[in-house]
């Protein structure tokens, strides 16, 4: 709550007037006071009752007036006060004041029976309606502020946990908090007051009547029709002052604890959101003339009412149809300004790792209602980080109407990497012989591995199967094409914050090999590229504990990360060995001749900027020929081709070769396991 600047006295003595003030209503109920102080604090009960109405209706919520169920009691007190200082006047000399006075003759045309009707009536309003329901309001506000206080508490720490608020913001945030539940707890309390307030000014008014009409026939010798005349007037007119404040403070009460939290005061919400529909008040204006056309209901008010709400309904159509256009233009004017400025080109540099765009006819794929390709996703970046040991960024899926119906690309860091067709009203049939199998279809390429393969019509599908035909249906094809697509490129994806984010998961279990590692003996960007090295051979990093421990027992004798890698490698071997095997029990591989081993070494040039490898073109391309021809012995016996040499060309050879046999595994004797079998089937020569 704002604070607001008091005057100098106030500020410097309000906490002595308060207490003096309490005192002194205590004070009245024993010593008489004179009509006149009586009508000056007769209006000044009017006038604080009217403020506290006044205050409730300007704030926005209730902790801006939190002092509000202390205020009930005191004013409470005060109102009995001067009941008891007017009852006295009253019995005793039958005269209370001009203000008491006037409200019996005036306000009430002087008719005692009237009065007394009107009293019972504001009595009934206050007690039945307006009490009661603040009363059960209070009650339900605090057990549910109460119940709630635990959860707001726990909101509050874990916002504090995440570093969404600071210990100051927090600290305030639960003071509020506990501010609330004991505002609400003592309003629960404070509501009782009102209540009893009206019970008392009912009591206190059949006493002065009954008290008055017997002290004045009996002590006065006044005729019973006069006194009855003249101290029910009186009587009357001190009820109605009482009441009338004590309904103002009873209607307070009900507007604070029903209004919640809001940013404005209660007559411009009240206004706002009661005229935010012109839609209701046209109906209500053809309500209104329908009623001034029912006979026998006067028109002039209905016809009144329904005009000005007809008139009402246009003007507020006005003012939504330029406040709407308003809007339009201010946030085109916002966006040309932040177009504008300098860091607007900043969110067009942001590039996503990963993306798939697809073309219009395979939207369908990624819509949430039958398509499966978002759930696909997800189940690749799980395969995949089970099987390379790296989180996959996230994939961003997009159409674009600029590629054929049936095309989908995917791109790395905005860059084109692979595409192809799927037809979702097809399937893929794949034949694993040569033979042909006599289906017909559109003829195609596989886009993971490049196989010859057909698209089938549905009716086709069970036909290719009996025929030995492997059959995929469409979002199949595009999985694994993007997973073939991700493995490839695994090692670009790593980048040093992801890198950052396993060291960090690894230092929970192992913080020694960790904290020993990095920084100390290497940086984050040289065990980056020892990773990369290896997931660009498709070798898992999902052991990384082991890699950080090989790299920490050789960083301190080199930096080379090529070197590294070949170590780790090693270090790998069983995990290397069980992947070039796969399900067979033995490992059929073609070695290099000692004479390409030796041409090799020789051709290796160490320089500043790294290795690289000066062969004669003639000499590299006689290299590819025979490599080809061996792989491919081994391809046609339905077996995957490894190729094994020395630990020192291991490197080098894949270099040379990996521009043109990617997939192509390539293994050092040193990475073998000593229980695998192994049989060479051919050798490479130069």
């Amino acid at each position: 709550m704002t604070k607001t600047a008091l005057p100098a006295g106030l500020a410097r003595h309000g906490d002595l007037l308060v207490p003096l003030a309490v005192i002194a209503m205590v004070v009245m109920m024993v010593i008489p006071l004179p009509p006149v102080v009586l009508d000056l604090l007769l209006a000044f009960n009017l006038t604080i009752a009217l403020v506290v109405l006044l205050v409730t209706m300007f704030t926005t919520e209730p902790l801006q007036f939190s002092i509000f169920p202390s205020l009930l009691l005191i004013t409470t007190l005060f109102r009995l006060a001067l009941n008891v200082s007017s009852t006295r006047l009253i019995l005793l000399h039958g005269y209370a004041g001009q203000i008491i006075q006037q409200f019996g003759q005036f306000v009430v045309g002087g008719n005692a029976l009237v009065g007394l009707i009107v009293f019972l009536i504001l009595v009934v309003i206050q007690f039945v309606v307006i009490t009661k329901g603040a009363e059960r309001v209070a009650e339900v506000a605090a057990r549910f502020t109460l119940d709630a206080m635990p959860g707001k508490q726990m909101s509050i720490d874990a916002d504090l946990n995440a570093g969404l608020l600071s210990e100051d913001q927090a600290r305030q945030r639960r003071r509020e908090v506990e501010r609330e539940a004991d505002f609400y707890g003592a309003m629960d309390g404070a509501s009782k007051f009102v209540k009893g307030d009206a019970i008392a000014g009912l009591i206190i008014t059949v006493i002065n009547f009954l008290g008055g009409i017997a002290i004045g026939v009996l002590q006065r010798g006044m005729p019973f029709a006069d006194a009855s005349s003249t101290y029910s007037l009186l009587t009357v007119g001190d009820g109605l002052v009482s009441q009338i404040p004590a309904l103002l403070i009873s209607t307070a009460t009900g507007i604070t604890v029903t209004r919640a939290a809001s940013e404005a005061s209660m007559g411009r919400d009240l206004v706002g959101q009661l005229l935010s529909q012109p839609k209701v008040m046209q109906v209500a204006s053809m309500l209104l003339f329908g009623f001034g056309l029912v006979p026998g209901l006067p028109r002039l008010p209905f016809f009144v009412l329904g005009a000005l709400s007809l008139a009402l309904a246009r003007s507020l159509r006005r003012a939504a149809a330029q406040a709407t256009q308003f809007d339009a233009d201010q946030k085109r004017l916002d966006e040309l300004d932040a177009f504008r400025k300098p860091e607007a080109a900043l969110s067009l540099l942001h590039l996503d790792p990963l993306e798939i765009e697809l073309g219009y006819a395979l939207v369908p794929l990624a819509e949430r209602d039958g398509g499966d390709l978002p759930e696909r996703i997800s189940v690749i970046r799980r395969q995949l980080a089970m099987e390379l040991g790296m989180v996959v960024p996230p994939i961003r899926i997009l159409d674009n109407i600029q590629l054929q119906p049936n095309t989908y690309v995917i791109r790395l860091r905005g860059v084109t990497v692979a595409r192809g067709q799927v037809y979702l009203d097809r399937y893929l049939g794949m034949n694993p012989g040569n033979d042909d199998p006599g289906i017909e279809g559109l003829p195609t390429r596989e886009p993971a591995f490049g196989l010859p393969a057909l698209w089938l019509a549905k009716e086709s599908k069970e036909r290719a199967e009996l025929a030995g035909l492997t059959v995929v249906d469409p979002p199949s094809v595009l999985a694994t094409h993007l997973t073939e697509v991700i493995k490839a490129h695994a090692g670009e994806l790593l980048g040093r914050q992801e890198v950052q984010a396993l060291l960090d998961a690894l230092k929970t279990r192992l913080p020694a090999v960790v904290e020993e590692l990095v920084p100390g003996l290497m940086t984050l960007g040289e065990v980056q590229k020892v990773l990369q090295n290896l997931l660009r051979e498709s070798i898992s990093i999902r052991d990384l504990g082991t890699i950080l421990e090989t790299l920490a027992d050789l960083a301190r004798g080199t930096k080379d990360t090529d070197i590294l890698t070949e170590q780790v490698r090693q270090s790998l071997s069983r995990m290397i060995s069980s992947a070039a095997v796969g399900e067979s029990e033995t490992l059929h591989v073609v070695t290099l001749a000692p004479g390409l081993e030796e041409s090799i070494m020789a051709a290796v040039r160490r320089t500043d900027t790294g290795v690289t490898l000066a062969m004669e073109p003639e000499l590299h391309r006689r290299i590819l020929t025979s490599l080809a021809q061996e792989t491919d012995k081994i391809s046609e016996r339905g077996r995957t081709p490894v190729v094994l040499c020395s630990p020192l060309v291991r490197l080098y050879f894949r270099r040379l070769t990996e521009r043109v046999a990617r997939r192509l595994t390539i293994l050092s004797y040193n990475e073998l396991d000593p229980d695998l079998t192994v049989e060479a089937v051919g050798v490479v020569s130069a």
